[in-house]
């Protein structure tokens, strides 16, 4: 078990570096937009727009044919290169058709969906980075079916810190705004691209094949409805309520969500880990006691960083936004809750991967975004940014709702239950106690409450006796191996020899 441990946590942070890199750089990036001026609030409600956009065209450029390569690319061996090809020469026509007939009716599509038509451009871009990235999933891919974790993180990590470089040029120095930002992914894309031509390399031919066309058709195409309904639980959230509100109010929730989406810093990084370990796993005589006490430990993450978020959502905003942004505070611990929900999906619905029942998936995400959208359309018109921040977090509970219990039937697990709740019971009374802690500078209250909420944390559940004396037992261990070991002074013989 420790040994398994050892393995996930390793993977969660070699691929969590990159991941998490690049979402901390645009939360460090919003502080200096909104504070410097650089983006309005109108701006933001442009991104949001843009994003949601962006979000849905992504499952378009690629029809589930990203997951058609990975399923098949240990099975067909020598013959992956024709597969990957055929799969590309046709992502290449659907991309051209799709984004280039987008990019012709910019105009018209801006004039419905922004409030000025100055963002047109920056749709252009993303449009433009959409198709060109359309492949990338191939080398991505490779590096992890061939476990090359480090060389995967190199190339996120790369991206990010270009992407900062160029958005603190376009954006800060000259001023071009939300076409700055996009102008960033588009010359970020154009650079790496080239660079990850030997992983593209073997997998691309002058070859086509129509039988192959039809087996990762039959196999992705089904993934698209679940695939733009998963997108619907976020960005279709968004696009409601831009229906609902100014777009300067869609530019608060946008970066409201934004930081409290600070549970994705780790379920980003574990749902890249997770896969592979579930996977490899499965065949172990103590597979479901392993899936359940791994499950145990994601949760208290996610119930921890929760509470971090709720109990400093105020101080967040005023260090990192605006007074201006003050409407949206309630907003922030239901983000936070929602994306834990999301991050509940990801670690209990693993029996339908398993029993490869996956047909499962699709009704669990569009009955979710059916409650999402419809709970949207109830509540945003009239508790506006609020009311957007509960659909959304209806919309993930229900997901993981829905999953666990095909996924249950089909592959049962005993969960933790008791030591579920005490996390629970310890995250709510750690946010309640950092929430208690009197009112003082921002910065100084965003450090104080977040340390207050970990240290309460963790104390209960130690006082709660969560841990068992097995883990104790491991606690203790990794404690002594990190103490700097204390030096021992020569005797008189030694200093003799």
């Amino acid at each position: 078990m420790r040994e398994r441990l050892k393995h996930l946590t390793t993977g969660v942070a070699i691929y969590g570096a990159g991941d998490a890199a690049i979402q901390i750089v645009n939360v460090l990036l919003l502080a200096v937009y909104v504070k410097g001026g650089f983006l309005t609030s109108v701006d933001y409600g442009a991104l949001a727009v843009l994003v949601a956009i962006e979000a849905f065209a992504k499952v378009v450029s690629r029809l589930g044919l990203d997951g058609a390569f990975m399923r098949y690319f240990h099975e067909r061996g020598d013959d992956i290169a024709r597969l990957s090809s055929t799969i590309a020469w046709c992502l290449v026509v659907v991309n051209a058709i799709v984004f280039g007939s987008a990019w012709l009716f910019a105009d018209a599509i801006g004039r419905r969906i922004f409030d000025q038509q100055v963002y047109v451009t920056a749709l252009r871009l993303m449009l433009l980075n959409m198709g060109l990235m359309a492949l990338t999933f191939i080398p991505f891919h490779v590096m992890r079916l061939k476990r090359q974790a480090a060389t995967y993180s190199a190339f996120m990590f790369a991206r990010s810190i270009g992407t900062l470089v160029l958005r603190i040029v376009l954006v800060i120095g000259l001023g071009h705004g939300v076409a700055g930002m996009y102008a960033a992914d588009v010359i970020m894309t154009v650079v790496l691209v080239p660079l990850m031509w030997p992983w593209f390399r073997p997998y691309l031919r002058f070859t086509f094949s129509r039988a192959d066309l039809r087996t990762v058709l039959r196999f992705g195409l089904p993934r698209v409805p679940h695939g733009l309904a998963q997108q619907a639980l976020d960005g279709g959230n968004k696009l409601l309520l831009g229906a609902y509100v100014p777009q300067a109010q869609l530019g608060v929730y946008q970066n409201a969500v934004t930081l409290g989406t600070g549970v994705k810093f780790f379920t980003s990084a574990f749902e890249t880990a997770w896969a592979p370990f579930y996977y490899a796993t499965a065949s172990q005589p103590d597979a479901r006691e392993t899936f359940s006490r791994m499950t145990t430990y994601a949760l208290a993450m996610l119930v921890l960083i929760v509470a971090g978020t709720t109990a400093v959502a105020h101080d967040a905003i005023l260090v990192m936004l605006t007074p201006e942004y003050l409407a949206a505070a309630p907003v922030l611990p239901l983000v936070a809750i929602g994306m834990a929900c999301q991050g509940v999906y990801l670690l209990t619905s693993i029996g339908l991967n398993l029993t490869s029942r996956t047909e499962f998936y699709p009704i669990a995400t569009i009955t979710a975004a059916v409650v999402g959208l419809g709970g949207g359309a109830l509540l945003m018109p009239r508790f506006g940014v609020t009311g957007a921040a509960v659909a959304l977090l209806l919309a993930y509970a229900t997901q993981a709702s829905v999953a666990y219990v095909f996924a249950q039937r089909l592959y049962p697990i005993r969960y933790e239950r008791a030591r579920i709740v005490r996390v629970i019971a310890a995250g709510v009374m750690a946010a309640l106690a950092a929430r208690m802690v009197p009112d003082m500078p921002p910065l100084a209250g965003l450090v104080v409450r977040g340390l207050t909420t970990v240290g309460v944390f963790v104390g209960l559940l130690g006082l709660s006796g969560f841990l068992r004396a097995s883990e104790r037992a491991f606690v203790r261990e990794q404690w002594q191996r990190r103490r700097p070991r204390a030096s021992v002074p020569p005797t008189e013989a030694s200093r003799g020899r």
